[in-house]
């Protein structure tokens, strides 16, 4: 008779033999389901259950992996590898999770954004400017994207010669929040920092901007040194890292647009200021000349008159001072007496054409 072949092992090696065949035979999977009695224990630990309408598994994961926030009800999508634990139970080990279907994401988004919002990080008082012509800029993106490629062009075309650092990084996927926060680092440890650094992605679906809407990613952006400027999606995406940055573009393009002035367009606003400053000018000019020459005939006005009266006052003084010149009282027919005006003395009298010397007979008052 054939010896048992049936293999035997203790609890503790059957459980590793199967969580060996587990991950030979899975490895990491994903399943979708909704998530059910979601708890967090002693602040480090997450457990929920995700299930569908036939069946569910228990979860578990550590608290600083929980990137988005989740509550009972919300679809989501789980990377997971599947376990038994040393009781014995089956379990998923999640590794990240992100809400899936528009009701979920939305869930998700709005449960963050009421959170962020309370600590003040969406607040315009925090906003810093960005500079008008900046001559070095930082860029997080994927490189191969359209979304980079329309940027770059429109930012050359539109101002040209700048220094740009650029991080490549994914901008979507479960890996990409944390390869941008690490950009962020990255940049934001230079010993020269750049004085704009900006994240931009193109269009895609609310699964695929997903990414954007990370908490980590989103405290990373806030706490930068150096001013930022988001333009991930179309116009009407707005995700969470648009709304803490300092600066939201609507596009990649629109953020180019935002952070250089057009060239020509400078150019072509200065010809026009530079005219207006011209006639301006010519005009001031203008202005100042006829002041002037109004000035200079009002002063050759005062100085005619002022030279005027003077000549009248000089010829009245001549008149004066001809009044009293001895010589002129002479002219008339007087005489001036000099000398001793008493009885014996002897004067002496001037006329106009001679003087007499006379001795003093008789001095009469009047």
């Amino acid at each position: 008779m054939a010896s048992d072949q049936t293999p035997k092992f203790s609890v503790s090696d059957f459980i590793a033999v199967v969580n060996q065949s587990l991950e030979y035979s899975f490895g990491t999977v994903e399943i979708e389901g909704e998530v059910a009695s979601f708890k967090v224990n002693q602040g480090k630990w997450v457990f929920f259950d995700i299930k569908d309408a036939t069946g569910s598994v228990n979860c578990f994961m550590s608290l600083f992996q929980l990137r988005v926030p989740v509550e009972d009800g919300m679809k989501v999508v789980v990377r997971a590898v599947p376990k038994i634990t040393a009781w014995g139970k089956f379990s998923l080990t999640i590794q990240s999770i992100r809400p899936s279907g528009e009701g979920s994401l939305k869930k998700s988004f709005e449960l963050l954004k009421a959170k962020l919002d309370k600590e003040g990080l969406f607040s315009l008082e925090r906003k810093r400017s960005l500079p008008e012509i900046p001559e070095h800029i930082a860029i997080i993106s994927s490189t191969s994207a359209a979304g980079y490629a329309d940027f770059i062009k429109i930012l050359n075309d539109r101002w040209g010669g700048l220094k740009v650092d650029v991080a490549h990084v994914q901008v979507q996927g479960d890996s990409a929040p944390e390869q941008m926060i690490r950009a962020i680092s990255y940049f934001n440890s230079q010993e020269i920092l750049p004085e704009v650094l900006m994240i931009i992605r193109g269009g895609g679906s609310a699964d695929d901007l997903a990414a954007f809407n990370d908490e980590p990613l989103v405290r990373a952006i806030a706490a930068s040194r150096i001013p930022t400027l988001v333009g991930v999606g179309h116009e009407v995406d707005v995700s969470l890292a648009d709304m803490v940055a300092d600066v939201r573009a609507a596009t990649p393009s629109n953020a180019a647009q935002i952070v250089v002035p057009d060239r020509g367009e400078l150019i072509k606003m200065l010809g026009h200021l530079v005219r207006r400053v011209l006639v301006r000018t010519e005009g001031a000019v203008d202005d100042n000349l006829r002041e002037v020459a109004t000035k200079l005939r009002q002063g050759l006005t005062m100085f005619d008159t002022r030279v005027d009266l003077l000549q009248s006052q000089l010829v009245t003084s001549r008149q004066v001072m001809g009044a009293y010149n001895p010589r002129a009282v002479l002219s008339r027919g007087y005489a001036i007496v000099r000398g001793e005006v008493s009885k014996g003395g002897v004067i002496r009298i001037e006329q106009q054409e001679r003087i007499i010397t006379a001795e003093v007979k008789d001095v009469e008052a009047i």
